[in-house]
């Protein structure tokens, strides 16, 4: 059995080389049970070092020019050789003790997928509340963040993989058709550690300028680029 974890990458230079060092530690987890793993990074068109960290930390880099979440995460995926595909988002950060729990789902019976709550520690009062209140979400409903999202590849690449007709929220849409094949799990006993750089780089106003679209526009609203600001416009 083979792993491929796939980090989509646009402008990451900060943060990815910490991000491909919590990985490897993680996939140590796989090649003790004698898993077969690599590690890709697709570049999504970045113009800053983030290739040349990924190639620094033994990643192989592939190259999707057009700037989009699911686009990139596809592209990853194509080039992956594995049995089971886990998406990373370029800052975050996987413990080894999350690998392992996601490694005993992958060997349970029935299982296709699944994804993590989060945290993020020492960050204000605000942002650790809506992460609280993301986590009852993503486990009442089993929607799982993009930032880590595991699944059957050959189920992946027979539903079609991440819609590229979406420019945020690809991943819930994922997990919705995922739900369909299998059991879709959401693991809480170790969440994975990720950045609340949005929280600090985008104003509450900001963030409330697209809630507000979405509740007008609904799913149209993810379907264009330029009302998905927060995650295109390369602030970072």
């Amino acid at each position: 059995m083979k792993l491929s974890v796939v980090v989509p990458a646009f402008n990451e230079e900060k943060l990815l080389a910490a991000t491909l060092g919590h990985i490897r530690r993680g996939m140590d987890v796989f090649a003790g049970r004698g898993w077969g793993c690599e590690l890709i990074v697709c570049d999504n068109n970045s113009t800053d070092r983030t290739p040349e960290i990924a190639r620094a930390a033994g990643a192989r880099v592939v190259f999707e020019p057009v700037n989009q979440i699911a686009r990139a995460r596809n592209t990853g995926a194509a080039a992956a050789g594995g049995d089971w595909l886990l998406f990373v988002d370029g800052d975050s950060s996987p413990g080894p003790a999350l690998f392992a729990d996601m490694l005993q789902q992958i060997e349970s019976p029935g299982r296709v997928g699944g994804g993590s709550t989060i945290a993020m520690p020492g960050t204000r009062l605000a942002v650790r509340l809506w992460a609280i209140a993301w986590n009852a979400f993503s486990r009442a409903t089993r929607w799982a963040a993009g930032s880590f999202f595991f699944c059957d590849a050959r189920v992946f690449r027979e539903i079609g993989g991440f819609s590229e007709t979406l420019y945020a929220a690809e991943e819930l849409e994922l997990s919705r058709r995922l739900k369909r094949r299998g059991r879709f799990v959401i693991l809480s006993r170790h969440p994975l550690v990720t950045s609340d750089r949005k929280a600090n780089l985008y104003t509450w106003r900001e963030h409330l300028a697209f809630l507000a679209k979405f509740l007008i526009g609904g799913m149209r609203t993810l379907r264009r680029r330029e009302d998905c600001s927060i995650w295109y416009d390369g602030r970072r």
